[in-house]
């Protein structure tokens, strides 16, 4: 482990939008940050951003479905950085598809990404908080985690999988001071997608605060860890003021 004995924060899925917001929030909180993606060579913009600032970050290839890899990220990090005291669980798989065309290798593999993975992450990480008697593991929702739209029958399906495996573990967990929440993020986000593909929507409703920016997000997730645990809360809805998108 490090000399100083950090904090450290796992992130994982710290994609360009929230997960990097998410990651840079608890980098400036002084934690050290585990910035995971599949693909890790994508994480080099990240953490030039942290390290420019002053924070502590480590970047990591790991295919979150796949448990070996899990097992084996987990791992290095309570060995050779620190005790995971935070995992934030962020990874997406928001692809749309007709139920009519939908083919099972596709629905698999939404599942396997927006619900299994994080089973297997949350496992590892809830493994070594047991052990501490503390920590806190938040999951990134969206609105399909409560109601399905056309087209989205397979994100759908995996993100209210993984709001119920959270409310499970929230229960199980709680009594052994491990915080479980479960963050729904209900509306547009300030991405790249949104900027390119809805330019008139972009234009109309930024200047508005009509688009949720990752920032303010990422400060949500810095204050759940934070919360007292006379006052836990399991379930954050966040969404910008105007709705009718």
């Amino acid at each position: 482990m490090s000399q100083q004995q950090s904090k450290v924060a796992l992130i994982i899925g710290a994609g360009d939008g929230n997960g990097a917001a998410i990651a840079r929030r608890f980098a400036r909180g002084g934690y050290e940050v585990c910035a995971v993606r599949r693909n890790g060579e994508k994480l080099q913009s990240l953490v030039d951003d942290v390290r420019a600032e002053g924070g502590r970050i480590h970047a990591f290839g790991c295919d979150a479905r796949k448990e070996e890899q899990v097992v084996e990220l987990i791992e290095n990090i309570e060995t050779n950085i620190g005790a995971i005291d935070v995992m934030v669980f962020n990874i997406g798989a928001n692809v749309p598809c007709s139920f009519l065309s939908e083919t099972s290798r596709k629905f698999i593999k939404i599942w396997e990404m927006a619900c299994f993975s994080a089973f297997l992450t949350a496992r590892e990480a809830a493994l070594r908080m047991d052990t501490r008697g503390r920590g806190s593991i938040i999951f990134t929702g969206a609105t399909a985690s409560t109601r399905g739209a056309s087209g989205f029958a397979s994100f759908a399906s995996a993100k209210s999988a993984l709001r119920t495996m959270a409310q499970s573990m929230a229960r199980e967990l709680g009594p052994k001071n491990i915080h479980v929440a479960h963050v729904v993020i209900d509306g547009p986000v300030d991405t790249d997608f949104i900027r390119e593909f809805m330019p008139k929507q972009y234009a109309e409703r930024m200047p508005l605060d009509g688009i949720l920016k990752p920032d303010h997000i990422a400060e949500n997730y810095w204050n759940l860890h934070h919360q007292p645990r006379d006052a836990w809360t399991f379930e954050l809805d966040l969404r910008p003021y105007m709705e009718n998108w």
